[in-house]
This record gives structure tokens, sequence and C-alpha cells, in this order.
């Protein structure tokens, strides 16, 4: 009896020492569509966050404590992400990276604000997230009114005197990014001939690409994701369209052109400077090549943002969410994609968006901002 009470001490010591080890760690979470038709860029934030915190835990963790993740799936959609923010704010996790969808993401950071959790998104352009005065947003990504005005510029530049029509899937994200892009647009004294709205999910485009061959349409702006993106563009080429589709950050993923085949190629879309080629990323990208990845779209951005926070965190000497925030917003931080510093909003000072063009490889590379 007294061997097996000592065993059983024993085994009760382990397990408390296991569960002080496992409550010693600090859980942040990352949330995004893990399913759902955006779901090949949850999986790129998956990745990013993945990679960055088996990089920190090897450097030491932060503060002196490993880090554990939290994945959570919104879909994209508005209510499931405000389910996923009022569950992260009650298991008392002071941080995520997400959302992706601005729709997500403008709900669930006032369920995170209410809760006391610091919410960094990687891919969010919609400019309403950082203007409302809320403490606890950020973003390590550009906002559409930037990214609208850099594709109106390129379109006014190149397509002068062309036939430009503007569509939108009546989303946060997709018709934001497509007023900004009309307004930089008619800016330069451009006037689109066709202006309309599809509805995200949508499958058939036959009647709006009737519209576009009606109308003679040189160039096409969609405001909205891959999958409708290179739907439409599908069956601009069935119906034998030559017209060049453009659209926004959306289109950064290999889906797009497992969507299109070959007639994507020619296909343009705004982006942020490829942050796989830059110097402050080589390493980390060594180490995604290694497990097979290609981290692209917003794969850095997501670790970036873990980057900013985990930073602030050691700089701040403590997790204390608005605490952090206030250290973020006062730094400057030394990321993967760059140096970052924030105003006041929340919003990067480094602003920096340039035009893509797809080929008939399935690849995409910057052009030449003036379209040479």
């Amino acid at each position: 009896m007294s061997s097996m009470r000592f065993i059983g001490l024993a085994v009760s010591t382990l397990i408390a020492l296991s569960n002080t080890a496992f409550a010693e760690d600090i859980t942040i979470a990352v949330a995004g569509p893990m399913t759902g038709t955006e779901s090949a860029f949850g999986r790129q934030m998956k990745n990013g966050a993945d990679m960055a915190i088996e990089q920190i835990n090897a450097a030491g963790g932060v503060l002196g404590r490993r880090l554990a993740l939290d994945v959570e799936d919104d879909a994209c959609d508005p209510k499931q992400a405000r389910s996923v923010a009022e569950k992260i704010g009650g298991m008392r996790i002071p941080f995520v990276a997400g959302h992706y969808c601005s729709s997500s993401s403008i709900p669930a950071s006032e369920a995170y604000a209410e809760n006391n959790v610091l919410e960094i998104t990687p891919a969010s352009t919609n400019p309403t997230f950082t203007e409302r005065g809320l403490w606890n947003v950020a973003r390590v990504c550009g906002r559409d009114d930037q990214q609208g005005a850099v594709a109106g510029d390129y379109i006014a530049k190149n397509f002068n005197g062309k036939n430009i029509a503007i569509l939108n899937d009546k989303t946060t994200y997709g018709k934001g990014l497509a007023d900004e892009t009309k307004k930089a647009l008619n800016k330069a004294g451009i006037t689109e001939r066709l202006y309309e709205s599809y509805t995200k999910g949508d499958k058939d485009f036959n009647a709006i690409v009737s519209r576009l061959k009606a109308e003679n349409i040189d160039l096409v702006y969609v405001g909205g994701y891959h999958q409708e993106a290179g739907l439409i563009l599908r069956q601009m080429r069935d119906q034998g369209l030559k017209t060049i589709l453009m659209a926004g950050d959306a289109l950064a993923d290999k889906e797009y052109a497992s969507i299109t085949g070959a007639g994507g190629a020619g296909t343009l879309f705004t982006f942020g400077p490829d942050p796989r080629k830059k110097p402050s990323a080589a390493a980390i990208v060594e180490k995604f090549k290694a497990k097979n990845i290609d981290p692209e779209g917003y794969t850095l951005y997501t670790y970036a943002a873990i980057q900013v926070w985990t930073q602030a965190v050691a700089k701040a000497g403590t997790s204390d969410p608005k605490k952090v925030m206030d250290t973020i917003k006062a730094g400057s931080w030394d990321t993967v994609i760059g140096k970052l510093e924030y105003d006041s909003k929340g919003d990067i000072k480094q602003l920096d968006y340039v035009v893509y063009k797809w080929d008939d490889k399935g690849g995409y590379a910057e052009v030449n901002p003036k379209g040479s």
C-alpha cells in the first residue's frame, strides 16, 4: 500500500507540475476564415501564427513564458466573428491576430474592446476599423482609401480613354474598396461606363458579363474576393471578352489562378510590396520553405502582427492589453515586413501599395508603376 501511495503521490505531483507549466503559457489567438470561401486566407493566417509562435518560443518566449495558440474560425461571417470575439474575451486571451474580412473585424473589435482584448488585423483594410476611436485596434496592413487611390491612379494613367466598369460584392471590404477606386478615378477626370453590384457567393455572372460585352468594357474593376473575381474572369473568357480584370489584395492567393486557369493571365491587383522579397523576411521565408509552405498573401503579415504585440509586451513588461496598446502606438517595431510605426488610431505610418499582374503559369509579379 505504501508503494502505491508513493506512486500516486508522484503522479499527482507530475500532474500539478504539468498544470503549473501550462498555466504559465500566455495564450494568444488567431481568428479568421478557417472554413468557407476565403479559407485560403485563413490558412495563410494560421501558417503565419504557427511559425511566429514557434520562433518566439525557440528564442525564449516573452516575459519568460511560452506562447500557446488558440485558433478560431469566423468563416468571414459577421455574426460568427462576434461570437468568436466573445469566446476569446471569455477565455481572458489578451491578444488576437485577426480577422481577415473587414465585415468580421469591425463587429468583432467591439466585443474585444468590451472584454479587454487587443486586436491587430493582418488584412482588414476598410477604414472604418480604425476610425471609430476604439482603444484596442490596430493593423499591419494599409487601408482601402490608400489602396483605392493606387488602383485609380494606375487605371487613369494606363487606361485613359478606355471604357471602365466597376463591380462590387456589397460587402464592407468589396464595396468600400470599389467606392474608393471610383472616387480616385472620378477625381482624375474619368467616369466609369458601368457601376454594378453582385452578391458574394454568386456563381453565375453571365448577365453582368453580357452587360460588359454590350458596353465594350476594356477594364473591369472588381471590389470583392478571389472566388467571385475568378468566376467573373472565366465567364468573360467563355463569352469571348478580352476585358482586363483588376481587383484588390483579396487576389493575393494562388487559388485565384486555380479558378481561372491560364485565362487569368493579365489580371491586375493591388497589394503591398511582396513581403517575401524583403530582406527582413529572408530568414523566415527559408524556414517556411523548409516546411513546404509558400508564405504568400497575408502569411507574413500575420507573423508581423504577432511580432509587434510580442515586442510591445516585452517593452511594457506586461501583457495588459491597454498598456501594450499604449506601448505599440508610442514605439517602432522591427518585423518581417519591415519597420512599423503607428498613429493614434492604430494605422501604420508606412503606406505602400503596388500593382501586380498574374501570369499564365499561376504566379504574379509587381508591374512597373507606370505600366511599362
